[in-house]
């Protein structure tokens, strides 16, 4: 779970800075660099998933989750001259120990349940390079340094004063550069005799990137039929395409889904309908078959309790545009972090309102973060009235402001206090609502004094 990240020149960020709760909301104007922060971690998780180790940043194409161009497009202001810088802190699913390799039985070297990453990256001769490589674990930092003097050269240094890395007997070999942007080059665990524990870093880096899950604004149109070739998909896709593979696969499985302590179980359908009926949407969801052995599946709904059965597409849009976010945020494995992009589109404001309370409780029961970016005012003040009601702690929900100043993205903290009241609330958040009040009151009174006339 995602604890921190400090970004530096990334598209329109210069710096950002931000802690992540259970729930952060990212909320501000068009065009701001909200998506950014998004986008970031979608690079990164791209670039992990790369077949190829030559590549450092993976910024994607047409088909991936972030299709972000080039270095130049990326990097602040377009300035090639510029090194991008990011810091990522996380928490590990369980302490992590590093034993001396010699004397294994005695006290770890280093124990923990943090681990943290920084990475600096820039053109160099034309060609993206890695310049830096470091993991920050049980206060000692472990990096892959650029040797004084050279432009290629690089060295394994650890900056505690009881542990040094120790040379393999033989001609000192030069390192080369970090792989992507993550992993030590392969011959560190043959030039260092007490290395190989930096696997144990890479491991848990690659598995925080397995971890994270996209879904973006843009959904799928519902369809009559579905086609189901007995897949269990990694997610819902990033336009919910495999939200119905996902449902199917779930249910196959027998998965059971719980809304909190003491509270009786649910089939997956079952949760997805609860939800979808508490929300006001609809009564009543299931998928069937269209006739046994076909592998061909209807989304069916009812209206009401007494209404006939009909077609997912027969009813109302935000269903469809609401369902890749439900199934998602049950169907990931619990710890996982979600990223939502305006989930809110087409839905009633009711509505937005009730998906805070569906991430609330997902966080809380599933353990599962979630990242949201959203302009809906209803969702924010939702997730405020429940830290209001206590039934969530201002300690677990984030809320950031982004808004545009002088061609770079800012963001501001909101502070939400225990009253679920913010505390710096920024002027024009969600535009001038009494200058609106009040425009409206003066027009009605001039219109009124004329009639009168």
């Amino acid at each position: 779970m995602l604890n921190r990240m400090k970004l530096e020149n990334f598209k329109a960020w210069r710096e950002a800075d931000l802690t992540f709760g259970k729930v952060t909301g990212f909320f501000g104007t068009n065009s701001a660099g909200k998506s950014s922060l998004l986008q970031f971690l979608l690079l990164l998780k791209q670039t992990r998933n790369a077949t190829d180790r030559g590549i450092v940043l993976d910024f994607g194409g047409p088909a991936d989750m972030a299709n972000l161009g080039t270095f130049t497009d990326v990097v602040h202001r377009h300035d090639a001259e510029t090194r991008i810088r990011w810091l990522l802190e996380w928490e590990l699913p369980k302490t992590l120990k590093i034993l001396d390799p010699t004397e294994p039985s005695k006290k770890p070297l280093f124990s923990g349940d943090c681990l943290s990453t920084h990475c600096e990256v820039g053109l160099r001769q034309a060609r993206l390079w890695p310049y830096h490589l470091a993991y920050q674990f049980g206060g000692t930092e472990f990096s892959l340094q650029l040797r004084p003097a050279s432009d290629k050269d690089f060295r394994l240094v650890a900056d505690n004063q009881q542990f040094r890395f120790r040379r393999t007997q033989g001609r000192p070999w030069h390192l080369p550069h970090p792989v992507k942007t993550h992993l030590f080059p392969s011959k560190a665990r043959n030039y260092y005799q007490n290395s190989d524990f930096l696997g144990d870093f890479e491991l848990a880096y690659e598995n925080l990137m397995d971890s994270i899950y996209y879904l973006g604004p843009l959904r799928e149109y519902p369809k009559r039929e579905y086609h189901w070739a007995g897949s269990s998909p990694e997610d819902v896709g990033q336009r919910g395409e495999h939200t119905v593979d996902a449902i199917l696969a779930a249910t196959r499985n027998r998965e059971m889904r719980s809304l909190g302590h003491r509270k009786r179980r649910k089939r997956f359908q079952e949760m997805i309908a609860y939800w979808l009926n508490r929300l006001g949407l609809i009564s009543d969801f299931r998928l069937e078959e269209i006739a046994k052995g076909t592998n061909l599946f209807r989304a069916m709904v009812k209206t009401s309790p007494r209404s006939p059965s009909t077609s997912l597409t027969d009813v109302g849009f935000g269903v469809s545009q609401i369902l890749p976010a439900l199934v998602l945020l049950y169907y990931v494995p619990k710890g996982s972090t979600v990223l939502l992009e305006q989930p809110e589109i087409h839905l009633h404001p009711a509505v937005q309102s009730g998906l805070a309370d569906v991430m609330l409780n997902v966080a809380k029961v599933r353990n599962v973060q979630i990242l949201v970016e959203s302009h809906s005012e209803h969702l924010m003040r939702r997730l405020q009235r429940r830290v209001a009601e206590e039934q969530v702690s201002s300690d677990d929900v984030k809320l950031y402001f982004v808004s545009s100043q002088r061609g770079s993205a800012q963001v501001f903290d909101l502070r939400l206090n225990e009253w679920g009241e913010i505390e710096n609330w920024p002027e024009q958040f969600f535009g001038d609502e009494m200058g609106e009040i009040a425009a409206i009151a003066e027009a009605s009174l001039q219109r009124r004094m004329g009639t009168s006339q």
